[in-house]
């Protein structure tokens, strides 16, 4: 097989295999959880997580977050699985 497509179709078969491939691969350790929340409904969510899966123990952090419209955030919680 070349390494150049020869038609769309087997461009479009190509690009399809990658994207399969890349979705299939383990991220790793890490579990994570987004959440879409009112402010207040954040922080406090933020707050209960972090009580519940201690960043000392579990290495949880927030990883990602931004703020929608209507005062509303989006976030991002990793963390590892289990504590040894």
């Amino acid at each position: 097989m070349s390494a150049e497509p020869k038609t769309p179709a087997d461009l479009a078969r190509r690009i399809a295999r990658r994207v399969t491939t890349s979705k299939s691969l383990p991220e790793g350790p890490w579990r994570r959880e987004t959440f879409t929340l009112e402010r207040l409904a954040a922080r406090e969510k933020a707050r209960d997580y972090f009580q519940q899966f201690p960043k000392a123990a579990y290495m949880t952090e927030i990883e990602s977050w931004r703020e929608l419209s209507g005062d509303r955030i989006e976030f991002t919680i990793r963390r590892l699985p289990s504590a040894d």
